[in-house]
């Protein structure tokens, strides 16, 4: 397999054709919407807008959960006979410098289940590249180099549309949009679902008509959404080759965020740093400025980069829509993910970690549940329903909301200085704490035993 190379998804179908399912977005969670609802029996659209191969800047790794939904869609048998780097631990520094590293489950990495962590451009083109042979195999279509500029709208009991801002008064028909045909020419297309489901990221047409023009809601929550740059280096000191631990350093000049060092295999890295974007306002900072201080000047960092090679034309930013619980979210947390017609998944549905920053697992959960509670769905002239929409809705946050909300209490306990490094070295120092730690990066349970104030007296004094 040659992830440089392009991916045939064959003829754009007929304007106006009708699916079962439309997927906004051709990323891992695009992907797994589009392959698991090829396994529940749909005929799938999938859209997306660039053209295969492409580049999405992110952290790169791909943890135990998203791994489970890789092999269930086959995808982790082919991910495995590229190059890829087998994580076996996180390693954490404090702001003092501190250090505690966390091995991931023995049972899991012997298993292959633990995590990987490979460049974006090569595990999305693996996803895309079995999401379009599902669809194709099974009659649907997939287009690339097609731009979303409109979602089709109906009133629920009428072929009116009750305009925008009309909330449960209408629902989604479809989408509009253009790309080319082989000659180049433009084409303008419109194509029909009962569902449409937004994986397009945190800019997804979806997503802006649910949340701004049907319920015109808040798209964007400054402190809950988060900004990041990243480069790809070559040779950075310290760093293992095939297998190791990836970093994630908490520094004084970057805090609050994290600096972060995660190998992609064959002596590569992925280097970069993340700030909510609220504090960024607040410190005027600039990622791209920061993260060559922290490469070339910092008194912790600059040594492992002194005979490092950085990548050209690797250095990029975006933004990440985190997860985190709102105050008096009006429409659900953690905002509003579903209409009539449509739902969100993934970064799409602000659902990002936001203590670590890792999103692809949510995107490929939310991906499965969707898919199943519309196959199970009760069906109609409405399709998608108004009331699938909720419980949709409420399984979400069932589902992701106590890791999510473990993971914004992590975030703000890290920006208190003192308390992160206090806590670095106490880990540092007791087992005990080390391996609770690995405990909650495997399961929720564990996860949420980290906000008892009887459980962490117990495990630091004790």
């Amino acid at each position: 397999m040659d992830w440089t190379s392009p991916i045939d998804s064959g003829p754009a179908p007929e304007t106006d054709s009708e699916f079962d399912v439309i997927v906004v977005g051709g990323g891992p969670g695009g992907a797994a919407a589009a392959g698991y609802s090829v396994m529940a029996g749909k005929k799938v659209l999938l859209i997306e807008k660039a053209i295969w191969p492409r580049d999405k800047p992110c952290g790169d790794a791909v943890g135990g959960k998203s791994l489970l939904h890789v092999a269930e869609l086959g995808v982790k048998t082919r991910l495995e006979e590229t190059p890829h780097f087998r994580v076996t631990g996180i390693t954490f520094t404090s702001t003092n410098g501190n250090s505690v590293n966390v091995p991931l489950p023995k049972e899991e990495i012997e298993a292959q289940e633990a995590g990987y962590s490979l460049p974006r451009e090569q595990f999305d083109w693996l996803m895309f590249e079995r999401a379009n042979e599902l669809v194709l195999e099974s009659g649907g279509s997939v287009i690339q180099g097609f731009r979303v500029t409109d979602i089709d709208h109906a009133g629920l009991d009428s072929v009116v549309d009750p305009g925008p801002g009309s909330g449960d008064a209408r629902r989604v028909i479809g989408v509009s949009g253009f790309g080319k045909d082989g000659d180049g020419n433009k084409l303008e297309l419109s194509f029909r679902a009962p569902l449409t489901i937004g994986a397009g990221g945190c800019q997804c047409p979806v997503s802006r008509s649910i949340v701004l023009d049907t319920y015109a809601e808040a798209l964007v929550h400054k402190e809950h959404y988060c900004g990041a740059f990243r480069q790809y280096w070559r040779g950075v000191e310290g760093c293992g080759y095939d297998e190791g631990d990836i970093e994630i350093h908490f520094i004084d000049e970057v805090n609050p965020g994290y600096f972060w060092i995660f190998p992609v295999s064959q002596g590569v890295v992925n280097v970069g740093i993340g700030m909510v974007i609220s504090e960024m306002d607040k410190r005027s900072a600039k990622l791209k400025a920061l993260q060559n201080w922290v490469i070339t000047e910092s008194e912790r960092f600059a040594s492992r980069f002194a005979n490092a090679e950085l990548l050209p034309q690797s250095s990029k930013g975006w933004l990440l829509p985190f997860g985190s619980p709102r105050k008096h979210a009006p429409g659900g947390q953690p905002r509003r993910a579903a209409m009539a017609g449509a739902a969100l998944i993934g970064d799409a549905a602000s659902l990002i970690d936001p203590f670590t920053g890792e999103g692809i697992g949510n995107a490929l959960v939310s991906a499965k549940m969707i898919v199943n509670l519309f196959d199970a769905g009760e069906g109609g002239s409405n399709g998608f329903s108004l009331n699938q929409a909720q419980d949709y809705q409420t399984a979400l946050w069932n589902e992701l909301g106590p890791e999510l909300t473990n993971s914004f209490k992590l975030q703000k306990m890290m920006r208190k200085k003192w308390l992160m490094n206090w806590f670095v070295s106490k880990a540092a120092k007791k087992s005990e704490i080390r391996r609770i730690l690995t405990d909650m990066l495997a399961t929720k349970e564990a996860q949420g035993e980290l906000h008892s104030k009887w459980f962490m007296f117990k495990t630091l004094f004790l």
